[in-house]
């Protein structure tokens, strides 16, 4: 396993610096300030957070615990209850800040930390896993556990995303992804095992509620010697910020350092999620927290420095969340919130920051540069498509037939003709309109993601890495939850407006100096962070019943889906069909570059307007009809490029296609492999998307 990247900032002067630039003047008297103020807030904050719960504690009853006081209600309160959240608040927060400034070093990209490598995304699953089971494991052989999980799933993302020049935004696209793909495991794990992982929905967005101090005083030990074995490699990582081979003629041992440095911070990635679950992005911002401070306070440009100071801005920011967690939903509501909602939110702004920095370089000729269809496939086209549509029939027909009830051609001929029992229609009146629903939506994605990976010239762009359909989701579960028995009109109206409304912060905040293809990327990364945050917080305050109806919605599930509800995705993809058979030869140029685009006539900033539009509007309508379905936008695309090419007269019917095969695909094989008990849709193409993006990325390095 390498943990090498190209190196995505200027390589400070000083060997003994993290990967910050030096910028104005710095001086003793901004490090004495900047310390005042973090230990005062340290401690006022941890003053307030013990003083936070449905118990009345006070300052005078801290006061007098300290004291030796006669409290003892309060007392046990405290002890039992307040003084293990601050533990985990603090042992979390130096853990995973520690953990992603040690990411961001070895590899020397400022986008690392343990949800970027899908570290949390493993450690959770592999904890899931156990608990499914019934595995008794105990906390300290859990945090072995959630190691496993998290450095293979780190192993992974890592391998992938080294090498080339874009390996900042290929490590967080690969890393999201990944995190996805695991993340649908582990949703599989808790539709199909309730009981046995009844709770697990809650704390995989990040909890600190503790029962007593077991856990922090295991994982105490752990993550203190792992944090000075990773204090011990910071000369080795200063000098290794030169690049590897003035790193390897000064005698760094390269290998080791990063396979320490690795190992040791997904160790405290894992010993985080044993403690308090997998909250998000706390390693990626306490980093960038101390960068920014390293403007004014020149100690923390060295590396040991930088490590220490990630650590407090870590407690910082955990210990802040949590706080504000309490402090705006109240005692009693503020316990179900997990503190990694906050967190994540915070990630998400941090991600548009990182990106909005980044100078605009990317994969932009990774697109046209890629292999695209054969000899056969440029000369009969047509028959390509022609034995698409055959297909696609197939699957549609064997679809009809399994399922938790087999049923014969014959039946099905029946149904037809209005002679079938009444069991055949209850069977195929549910059942059809499902698969309709799955091949309608399965276009409208493909559709959706070929026209963003023709304007942002990515193919690794789809709706799901723009923050598109995450965004659509979130507006979908606000209007679930919000307005009672909504009908799909009220439903397609919330996503759509949602949609539409990421849409323009993403292309708004990614246009600096003119839309850059990765700029957008990441910041749609940042988006979907966002809002899945967002949907997290809703879900967890919401009745049981609406939660269920929401969990199910989003993981993309065909299972109830009417002909009237079909209606409007109908009239979308029809409208799209229109717009890009006229448009098509414009789509050649565009998917080259602006300028030859421009050239050729084409109005591409209108074209843009016009296109990425009928994207979110096709997206919109999958979602607000099946829910929330992933990598139909990213795998059919690019399966179409290869096997017809890239001129989108053939191209896009092909994808369109391609998407309905697997959606529909997906939804008959969640209805039958585990038969009677059935999984979404959406988690079925997670499952299957993942090695494909995994092969897919690999397969863009190895080009380089």
């Amino acid at each position: 396993m390498s943990a090498h990247t190209t190196q995505t900032a200027p390589i400070p002067a000083h060997t003994d610096s993290p990967p910050v630039a030096r910028i104005g003047d710095h001086s003793a008297f901004g490090t004495t300030v900047a310390g005042l103020l973090l230990a005062t807030w340290l401690v006022g904050a941890s003053v307030v957070h013990l003083t936070q719960g449905t118990a009345a504690v006070g300052i005078a009853d801290l006061w007098g615990l300290l004291t030796g006081g006669d409290v003892p209600q309060s007392a046990l309160v405290i002890t039992q209850s307040r003084l293990p959240r601050l533990g985990a608040a603090l042992l979390v927060g130096v853990a995973l800040g520690v953990a992603g400034a040690a990411m961001q070093s070895v590899t020397r990209n400022p986008l690392a930390s343990p949800d970027t490598t899908a570290v949390n995304a493993g450690a959770y699953l592999a904890l899931t896993l156990v608990s499914a089971f019934g595995f008794q494991t105990g906390v300290l052989s859990g945090t072995g556990v959630a190691f496993v999980g998290g450095l293979a799933a780190a192993s992974l993302v890592l391998g992938i995303s080294a090498g080339g020049t874009t390996s900042a935004i290929r490590l967080v696209l690969a890393g999201s992804v990944i995190a996805l793909g695991l993340s649908a495991m582990t949703s599989v794990v808790l539709l199909l095992f309730p009981w046995e992982t009844q709770g697990l929905f809650a704390w995989g967005a990040g909890s600190l509620s503790q029962r007593g101090t077991e856990a922090v005083i295991t994982a105490a030990p752990i993550v203190v010697v792992t944090v000075v074995v990773l204090l011990t490699q910071t000369r080795h990582l200063a000098i290794m910020h030169m690049g590897d081979d003035a790193a390897r003629s000064l005698g760094v041992p390269l290998v080791r350092t990063r396979l320490i440095t690795v190992v040791g911070s997904v160790l405290l990635a894992a010993s985080a999620v044993t403690v308090a679950g997998p909250i998000g992005f706390v390693g990626l911002c306490a980093p960038l927290v101390v960068r920014l401070l390293a403007a004014w306070v020149r100690p923390l440009r060295k590396q040991a420095p930088f490590f220490v100071a990630s650590a407090v801005a870590g407690v910082a920011l955990v210990l802040s969340a949590d706080v504000a967690v309490r402090a705006v939903f109240g005692a009693v509501k503020g316990v179900t919130v997990p503190t990694g909602v906050v967190t994540s939110v915070l990630g998400a702004v941090a991600l548009v920051v990182l990106a909005r920095k980044l100078p605009p370089a990317g994969d932009h000729h990774a697109l046209a540069s890629m292999r695209a269809g054969g000899a056969f496939a440029r000369r009969f086209p047509w028959l390509i498509v022609g034995g698409g549509v055959v297909g696609l029939g197939v699957v549609m027909a064997v679809s009809v037939m399994v399922g938790d009830q087999l049923v014969l051609l014959g039946d099905v001929a029946n149904w037809v003709r209005g002679d079938a029992s009444v069991r055949l229609d209850i069977i195929l009146d549910t059942r059809v309109p499902r698969i309709v629903a799955a091949a309608l939506s399965g276009m409208a994605l493909a559709l959706s993601g070929g026209l963003l990976q023709t304007f942002t010239r990515n193919p690794l762009a789809d709706p799901g890495v723009l923050g598109v359909s995450s965004a659509a989701g979130l507006g979908a579960v606000v209007t679930l939850i919000s307005v009672p028995q909504p009908s799909f009109v009220v439903l397609f109206a919330g996503a759509l407006g949602a949609a539409s409304i990421a849409a323009v912060v993403i292309f708004g905040l990614s246009s600096r100096g003119g839309v850059s293809t990765m700029r957008l990327v990441l910041v749609g990364v940042g988006m979907s962070a966002g809002t899945s945050a967002m949907t997290t917080l809703l879900l967890v305050q919401t009745d049981p019943w609406n939660q269920n109806k929401a969990i199910t919605w989003l993981g993309g599930s065909t299972f109830g889906a009417t002909f009237p509800q079909l209606v409007w995705l109908g009239i979308a993809l029809v409208v799209a069909g229109v717009v890009v058979s006229r448009t098509a030869r414009d789509l050649d140029v565009v998917q080259l570059d602006d300028v030859t685009a421009q050239l050729a006539g084409v109005a591409v900033d209108r074209s843009k307007v016009v296109h990425l539009g009928v994207a979110v509007v096709l997206a919109a309508c999958a979602t607000a009809t099946v829910g929330v379905i992933s990598f139909v936008g990213l795998v059919a695309p690019h399966a179409a490029r290869l096997v017809v090419g890239k001129r989108h007269r053939w191209f896009l019917p092909l994808t369109a296609i391609m998407g309905a095969f697997l959606v529909v695909l997906a939804d008959a094989l969640g209805r039958s492999v585990l038969a009677p008990a059935q999984l979404p849709a959406g988690m079925v193409t997670s499952l299957l998307g993942t090695p494909y993006f995994v092969w897919l990325l690999w397969r863009l390095r190895e080009n380089r």
